[in-house]
């Protein structure tokens, strides 16, 4: 079974956006929705409402930055210092042109860092483009797997 998408979005339009996306990009990976940075969290450790979900960690993070209760960067960062999940590749796809948040997502780790198009053809494309690498192109560290076997 291949790991799934891990997007955190809390935008609906955005969300519908980066949902169109993906599917064009016919990727087989499921797509894991959660709408702020403590349901990011729980997924990830599998905790809370995510407690029983399938073992293993996600393909890639699709992080928005500006996220309620717990932003990306903080999200991030938790990512980062969590030996299980450091190894997870992380993608902050933002409004935010500020050059702070670029300096601060990438001293934390980001693998990527995407401004959002605000043009949807270009968005489509950019975020089609994305899953492919990161689900299916990307070479994951030793250890790691790209398909997780069993349930």
């Amino acid at each position: 079974m291949l790991k799934p998408i891990l997007l955190v979005e809390d935008n609906p339009k955005d969300l519908e956006l980066t949902l169109i996306a993906l599917e064009k990009s016919q990727l087989a990976n499921d797509v894991v929705i959660t709408r702020d940075g403590v349901e990011a969290l729980d997924y990830l450790n599998s905790t809370g409402t995510h407690a029983n979900r399938s073992p293993g960690n996600p393909a890639v993070v699709l992080l928005d930055l500006k996220l309620p209760r717990v932003d990306g960067i903080e999200v991030l960062q938790i990512i980062r210092s969590t030996p299980e999940l450091k190894s997870v590749p992380v993608v902050m796809l933002t409004s935010s042109r500020e050059e702070q948040d670029l300096l601060r997502s990438y001293a934390l780790g980001v693998n990527a860092f995407v401004v959002k198009p605000v043009e949807f053809r270009e968005f489509v494309d950019a975020i089609a483009d994305l899953g492919i690498f990161w689900a299916v192109l990307n070479e994951p560290p030793p250890g790691s797997t790209k398909a997780r076997r069993g349930g």
